[in-house]
């Protein structure tokens, strides 16, 4: 119900065969921009602040442009970009970018691709991603100690200034490699292009950073690239045939776009990189040793199209097996209640979900409830106004339950800050009368920051967190805040120490505490949470065992660095009570 902002898409095209193929084959010189207009379009979902794209005509004659780059803001930016496009831009190699801002910095500055120019083409390097490094000032501090001077401390940025300058010695490692051989003038750029070790730019620049990242790239002699971080936090997934390469963030985007089966597109795995050389010769190079498997188990829940076949069944599971808790709450009484969902990314589960009551209850009452309407707009500057508007964004089905009969049963995908359902959903759906309402979460309780990418960075926002820290309040065991305090001062890197605060308590308890909180002020039904277990999202993604948002189990370093800064930044930002209760 509140929607979370994501990490970004990204998509690639390499053609492997002259432009003239695709024209008289396809009847378009555009053939190129169509594939990778339509990628982009089928990952709309991952990015809506911003798109940009990039393409490479290796063919360019001296003194012609050879790499284009367009960009811009707004949800209408892909529609946009690829209004610009003309036919002297078409070429071999096509990037795109989708983005959402995990930073909170906008602009068209900050809108992937980033280019580096130069007018030598095998140093000319452009560059996107789906990725936030967490480590990003260590980074920094390197290149400043090496002599560099970073225009920007963005990651992006960083990311771009270091593999360019790695970039740079490869082209010139290989330029004296040519002048040994007794190569001249033409000869030397040609020799330097077609031995040009992508991968050896890769093995030098990705190791230094923490994080979870798809990294996309071209170069204006024509290598292409994709390399994924070694957890394999993000996704990525590629196919190639005698005409194509393609690189996309979700394997049915490429499926749908170019006819194929599942089996036909290869998942980029953990430090692997897939590259195209400039003849459009394929190669996969292992460019960081993989670490332990750690994908982000959000993909599967919420944030990746629910059409791959593999997570929709994994989303009917993490709501089949909630069936046991669900009949605890309404104590059996199927035959007077009612089951839900809401918003659309929970209707998988929900199926499950009832899926799963039907094979003890065959007539199940599956009813559309809530209802969200067109984004409302208002002139209305007051707080308390827009708020009163804002609880209008859903609607209900009226007449869908029996008034003081009936239980509601809601499936959700996530539960995370709450502020939805205390402003606008409960008090929506108490209008219907409900003898009681079960929220239902397909996923765990969401306890812990996200620093791979997901717009949830900040642990006050998290309900989860608000309910634990208030029962500390209650039991009179403020000094568990104040000694996790002092722990993440001293000690920021070798664990989490953020686990302290939801140690005292069941999981139980916290939920009957988050269920307390968020019941809006005269509120007259009853109302009950039910999350998903640790265990159950285990058994239901059993590949993708990236938790930290729910176990705090953070795969890299940087990432228990963050969340214990964060809970000193909470501490000292927020909590001056706990200071004088210690």
């Amino acid at each position: 119900m509140e929607p979370l902002k994501h990490e970004c898409g990204v998509a690639m095209v390499r053609l492997l065969k002259p432009l003239e193929h695709y024209l008289h084959k396809y009847g378009t010189w555009a053939y190129g921009f169509s594939k990778l207009y339509l990628m982009m379009e089928k990952q709309h979902n991952r990015g809506q602040e911003g798109a940009g794209m990039a393409c490479v005509n290796i063919d360019a004659p001296a003194g012609t442009e050879y790499m284009f780059r367009e960009k811009a803001e707004g949800s209408g930016a892909l529609k946009e970009i690829f209004s610009r496009i003309t036919p002297d831009m078409a070429g071999q190699l096509y990037m795109g970018h989708l983005r959402y801002s995990t930073t909170g910095k906008n602009g068209l500055k900050y809108v992937h691709p980033f280019m580096r120019r130069s007018n030598w083409r095998s140093k000319t390097l452009c560059l996107c991603g789906n990725f936030n490094m967490t480590n990003i000032d260590e980074v920094f501090h390197l290149m400043t100690q090496q002599g560099q001077s970073p225009r920007s401390s963005s990651d992006t940025h960083i990311a771009l200034d270091l593999m360019g300058h790695r970039l740079d010695r490869e082209v010139e490692r290989r330029y004296q490699e040519a002048v040994g051989k007794g190569l001249h003038l033409q000869d030397i750029t040609r020799y330097t292009e077609q031995h040009l070790s992508v991968a050896d730019v890769l093995k030098a620049s990705m190791p230094l950073f923490d994080g979870g990242y798809v990294m996309c790239g071209l170069t204006g002699s024509g290598e292409m690239f994709a390399v994924r971080d070694p957890w394999g936090i993000r996704p990525a997934f590629y196919y190639a045939d005698d005409e194509i390469v393609v690189v996309a963030s979700e394997r049915p985007v490429i499926q749908t776009c170019f006819s194929l089966e599942a089996g036909d597109i290869e998942e980029l795995q953990p430090g692997q990189a897939v590259i195209v050389h400039q003849d459009g010769c394929l190669s996969l190079e292992q460019v960081i040793p993989p670490r332990q498997r750690r994908a982000c188990s959000f993909e599967r829940i919420y944030f990746s199209r629910g059409s791959d076949q593999s997570i929709y069944q994994e989303r009917k599971q993490l709501g089949r097996q909630l069936t046991p808790s669900i009949l605890q709450a309404i104590g059996g009484d199927v035959a007077n209640t009612v089951f839900s969902y809401i918003p659309n990314t929970a209707e998988v589960a929900f199926f499950g979900m009832t899926d799963g009551l039907r094979r003890q209850y065959p007539d199940v009452r599956a009813e559309k409830v809530v209802w969200k309407d067109i984004k409302l707009r208002t002139f209305i500057t007051e707080d308390a106004e827009r708020r009163d508007l804002a609880a209008h964004v859903y609607d209900v089905s009226y007449g869908s339950l029996r008034p003081y009969k009936d239980n509601l049963v809601i499936i959700d995908d996530s539960i995370v800050r709450g502020t939805t359902l205390r402003e606008s959903i409960l008090k929506i759906l108490d209008r219907l009368h409900p003898r009681k309402i079960v929220m239902v979460s397909s996923a765990p309780q969401i306890r812990y920051p996200d620093y791979y990418g997901i717009d949830m960075s900040h642990l006050e926002e998290l309900c989860a967190f608000r309910a634990a820290i208030a029962l500390l309040h209650e039991r009179g065991m403020q000094r568990v805040i104040y000694d996790t305090y002092r722990a993440c001062l001293e000690d920021a890197t070798s664990q989490n120490h953020v686990r302290a605060i939801y140690a005292p308590f069941s999981a139980e308890e916290i939920t009957g505490k988050i269920a307390e909180m968020l019941r809006p002020e005269g509120m007259e039904t009853e109302v009950q949470l039910v999350f998903q277990s640790i265990e159950g999202l285990h058994s239901a993604c059993p590949d993708h065992l990236g938790d930290w948002y729910f176990t705090g189990d953070y795969p890299t370093p940087g990432g228990l660095r963050k969340v214990n800064q964060a809970f000193v930044e909470y501490f000292e930002n927020n909590t001056s009570e706990e200071r004088t209760d210690k």
